[in-house]
Parts: C-alpha cells; sequence; structure tokens
C-alpha cells in the first residue's frame, strides 16, 4: 500500500523490513504492540490477542464493538504514539472472510481515527501505525483487500 495514500498503514512480506523513522516518531513516547496472525483462529482468540498485546482495560467487552472503542481511544496506554504489528495478518482468521474482513475494517477505523490529530500548531500526523506482515504471495492482495474496507470505513 502506498505510503502517500496510507501513511499510518504498511504491509510488507514477513521477512521485510521498514526504516525505524516510518514507525517510531524522534520525540514523545512510543508504544509497540506486536500481535500474531496465526494464534487468531477465530474471534474469541484475535480478542485475546489485541488484550494482550495492547493490554486492554478490564471493562473490554470482547466483541467488534468493544475492540472497536478501545482501538480508538487507548488512553489506558501511556505514549505519544502506538504502533501495532499484526504478524501474519493475512492467515488470522483462516477460512472466516467476513469475520476477517471486520478484523481489517475496525484496524481501519482505528487508524483513521488516529491519523490526523489537529492541534493549534497543525495537523500533526499518525499517532497509531499499523504494520501487517504476511506471506511474500499475499503483499500484492492484501492492500486492496485493505483499501476497500478503508473506503467502506470513509463512507459510513
Amino acid at each position: 500500500m502506498a505510503a502517500h495514500t496510507v501513511p499510518w498503514l504498511h504491509v510488507v512480506a514477513k521477512q521485510g523490513a521498514l526504516p525505524v523513522d516510518l514507525l517510531l516518531p524522534a520525540t514523545g513516547r512510543s508504544y509497540v504492540a506486536r500481535l500474531d496472525g496465526r494464534e487468531m483462529c477465530d474471534t474469541d482468540a484475535v480478542f485475546q490477542q489485541f488484550y494482550d498485546g495492547l493490554k486492554l482495560p478490564d471493562y473490554f467487552g470482547w466483541n467488534w464493538n468493544a475492540l472497536s472503542d478501545c482501538l480508538r481511544d487507548l488512553n489506558w496506554l501511556s505514549a505519544d504514539h502506538y504502533v501495532l504489528i499484526v504478524e501474519a495478518a493475512d492467515e488470522a482468521l483462516p477460512g472466516d472472510t467476513s469475520e476477517q474482513r471486520l478484523l481489517f475494517n475496525t484496524l481501519m477505523q482505528a487508524g483513521q481515527r488516529w491519523s490526523y490529530t489537529q492541534r493549534p500548531e497543525g495537523i500533526e500526523l499518525g499517532r497509531l501505525v499499523v504494520v501487517m506482515t504476511c506471506d511474500a504471495a499475499s503483499v500484492p492482495s492484501l492492500p486492496g483487500r485493505l483499501r476497500s474496507c478503508l473506503e467502506e470505513t470513509a463512507s459510513s
């Protein structure tokens, strides 16, 4: 996915790399969460990965709306910037495309929420960065699926 289109979202091959300056800002505290799509075999496992990786609060409701709310808030983490790495994102929720689409939509909504912050001195980019790793063969197709979720999110 082209960085100029969605600067907060990066899709890379499993063994790929991104320059650190795309992920971590020069100032402020950053929180990095690493989730494993291979462990996301069903929705409960997805929620468990996010609960553990982001140290979700105890009031987390273990459903898609609750995950969306938590990702759009993140105030319980004492950080200025957040990096969410979903390893093997293409392997999350295997065989359940509708639930996988809900996962991707949730991530896209969170990314949109955090992508621009209006401040008196101007607009600040990228308080949340999402990195999705996948099999090299999936790199060309995953951005299109994510873009479709982003368009869906923008129109809702």
